[in-house]
């Protein structure tokens, strides 16, 4: 099994590396582990008490489940990926099944910033959009898909993203194998990414 670990910063556009990494990709070669679905479980905080969270800060994440769940795919058994939902800041009672592959791609703004999930990497990416690109793309997705308002978003992103990206997130570049400018469709890094996937599966 061949891992990859995709970071960057919050609307840096991982998402969107990632699917053109696996568009031309067998499907049912490829799967996909969000560290969004591995923030810690907050069942026992009041939602009024879960908003407060810094959730961009490496202790909101699972690590050692996420460690336990990539160890299990490796030994090529199925997980239950927890099902998170940003609207009620918290895990759902929901799982979703996910099989071994012969890629898997794990992405997430701080996997890079914990040593043991980093040391399951084989390919190792930091994609980089400028802050103000991030904050757009941030304020888009977060007012019409998660139901934020204006203030709510970039309170949060003076309070705790920028600091929080500052701190954690950028130095992780130090740890990328390849770091890929994603202020535009960049189709050259993308294709030597592929290029390196598709060489180290004939291998496997």
């Amino acid at each position: 099994m061949l891992i990859i670990g995709i970071a960057g910063g919050t609307g840096c556009g991982k998402t969107t590396v990632v699917d053109q990494i696996i568009n031309e990709l067998p499907e049912d070669e490829v799967g996909v582990i969000s560290q969004d679905s591995y923030y810690n479980d907050l069942s026992q905080l009041t939602f009024e008490e879960r908003a407060k969270v810094n959730f961009d800060h490496p202790r909101a994440i699972d690590f050692d489940l996420l460690v336990a769940h990539l160890k299990l795919l490796k030994e090529g058994h199925p997980v239950p990926q927890p099902v998170y939902s940003f609207k009620i800041h918290n895990r759902t009672a929901e799982v979703v099944m996910t099989t071994p592959r012969k890629v898997m791609i794990v992405e997430g703004i701080l996997i890079l910033t914990h040593p043991d999930i980093r040391d399951m990497f084989d390919i190792k990416i930091f994609v980089h959009a400028d802050s103000d690109e991030r904050l757009i793309r941030r304020l888009r997705r977060d007012i019409s898909e998660r139901g934020r308002d204006l203030e709510e978003v970039i309170n949060r992103y003076q309070m705790t993203l920028k600091p929080m990206h500052e701190q954690f997130i950028e130095p992780t570049k130090e740890y990328a194998d390849i770091i890929i400018p994603n202020n535009r469709y960049n189709t050259v890094a993308v294709d030597i990414v592929r290029t390196i996937i598709n060489n180290k599966l004939i291998s496997i």
